[in-house]
């Protein structure tokens, strides 16, 4: 079983995603993640991709496109695999529609989170960080005991400039430029897209998250 998770920034799939995961013993691939690990393990691959990100410059598709052919190679047969991040874009997906049959295996869904903009602009503009504790509050739903002071740490919290206004607006901007016909894509390819309502609690979304998984792919998993 392959699936995507597909929405925009905010929406949660990424931890959606991850709590799916406790119960549902799948891979996911992040490419976020599959970069630091080459790097880390100093591969060709990561060595490649490192000269790029020194040079200040995007990591080549063809480069990302064939560390996720890698993992998908290493991983058994019976494994489950959960894109999160990928592909962005529909040259991306032309590409991974190439190396899905070289690895004998086939997409089988793609499950798009939709939310309201204005509800995605609070949910990450909202956000402060600590550097000390790590914790993550938001200013709209989560806050601190003490505007601006961890609870935890007792420091000041952060606000990130991706977090900030007028980055969420630009990131928002590319996603509908760039990730979004990523929908009409699948849809042309008859590629089942599955809808997910984001702008729920986080229970009800992983209630509903799993209900699609399990109603429309058969998928074993327990109720959120």
């Amino acid at each position: 079983m392959v699936v995507i998770l597909l929405g925009p920034p905010g929406v949660g799939k990424g931890t959606q995603g991850d709590k799916l995961l406790e119960d549902l013993q799948w891979e996911k691939i992040a490419t976020g993640d599959l970069l630091r690990a080459a790097r880390r393990e100093g591969t060709e691959l990561g060595k490649e991709a490192q000269s790029y990100m020194d040079a200040g410059e995007l990591v080549p598709d063809d480069v990302i496109v064939a560390m996720v052919e890698e993992k998908l190679a290493s991983l058994p047969a019976e494994t489950g695999v959960l894109f999160d991040g990928f592909p962005r874009t529909v040259p991306q997906a032309r590409e991974l529609a190439r190396v899905l049959p070289k690895v004998d295996r086939e997409l089988d869904a793609v499950i798009l989170f939709e939310a309201p903009d204005q509800v995605l602009q609070k949910r990450i503009s909202g956000r402060r960080h600590s550097p000390d504790s790590g914790r993550i509050y938001n200013i709209y739903f989560d806050p601190p005991e003490e505007e601006g002071i961890c609870d935890e740490a007792g420091t000041a919290l952060v606000h990130r400039d991706d977090d900030k206004p007028e980055t969420v607006t630009r990131r928002l901007r590319v996603y509908r430029e760039q990730t979004e016909p990523l929908v009409a894509h699948y849809r042309e390819s008859e590629t089942p897209v599955l809808m997910v309502d984001g702008d729920q609690e986080m229970d009800q979304v992983q209630a509903d998250l799993r209900r699609v998984l399990s109603d429309t792919l058969g998928v074993e998993v327990s109720p959120a």
